[in-house]
């Protein structure tokens, strides 16, 4: 179901309510790696032999830039090299 289709059979009060449940419990990509960071963070700490070799959960999270700009020619590129 697309955004738009979800948007024309929900109203305003349980969308409102679903609102209140993310700020409760979040979910989605965002929170699925926290979750893997978190359990990263812990596995490497575990193993680690020297508190100066210890990481932080943040040092596990995804870093993503903005997005890249390209062209049609890039694109090609990037089609051909898959195969």
């Amino acid at each position: 179901m697309t955004v738009r289709d979800l948007l024309s059979r929900i109203d305003s009060k349980e969308l409102t309510e679903w609102m209140a449940w993310y700020s409760v419990e979040p979910f989605g990509e965002a929170r699925a790696d926290l979750r893997s960071a978190i359990v990263a963070c812990v596995i490497h700490n575990t193993q680690c032999t020297k508190k100066s070799q210890m990481k932080k959960v943040n040092d596990f999270m995804p870093k993503f830039g903005p997005p890249q700009q390209m062209d049609w020619r890039d694109m090609k590129k990037v089609l051909k090299s898959l195969g």
